[in-house]
């Protein structure tokens, strides 16, 4: 294996107890593993967000029913694999609602939308990305597995950890 690979991710039917996976499509294929050591930075991940994936990441926070988010972050996920080659643990965001609510938390393989107010614990690995969008200058950070983040600035550019 060279400097800069990683093992892939097993792609099978069904995933197995203690695993991951994510329906990522027309087949029905579930992206199984268990979370590991952080990947080698790749090229394919620092480019930028386009508009519609970043206008998507942005609905989520709009008060969806649980069927409407559950299919805009499953649309989120298969963009993430056909462009960047692998999906995000979770992003995790501002949050728009308004108060008590100052950010929120989107698991990208379970779909779950949990919004925190600013007493809250965030818990690993999301709770590092929090500093970071609290800070106001991004609009999402992606959580990958093995603790990367990378934020991504509200045109769509990824900043280099």
């Amino acid at each position: 294996m060279g400097q800069f690979e990683r093992p892939r991710r097993i792609v099978r039917p069904d995933a197995g107890p203690g695993q991951q996976g994510l329906t990522t499509g027309a087949g029905q294929r579930r992206v199984t593993g268990a979370p590991g050591p952080a990947a080698p930075l790749r090229r394919e991940r620092l480019t930028p967000r386009p508009k519609v994936l970043r206008e998507a990441v942005a609905r989520l926070d709009a008060g969806l029913d649980e069927n409407a988010r559950r299919q805009l972050a499953e649309w989120i996920g298969q963009e993430y694999q056909a462009s960047y080659g692998e999906i995000p643990l979770g992003l995790f965001a501002r949050c728009y609602l308004g108060p008590p609510y100052v950010d929120h938390q989107l698991n990208l393989f379970e779909v779950i939308l949990r919004h925190f107010t600013p007493a809250d614990q965030v818990p690993a690995p999301f709770a590092d990305a929090r500093t970071l969008v609290r800070s106001g200058g991004y609009a999402f950070v992606e959580v990958y597995t093995g603790g990367l983040l990378l934020p991504v600035l509200d045109d769509g550019t990824v900043v280099r950890p």
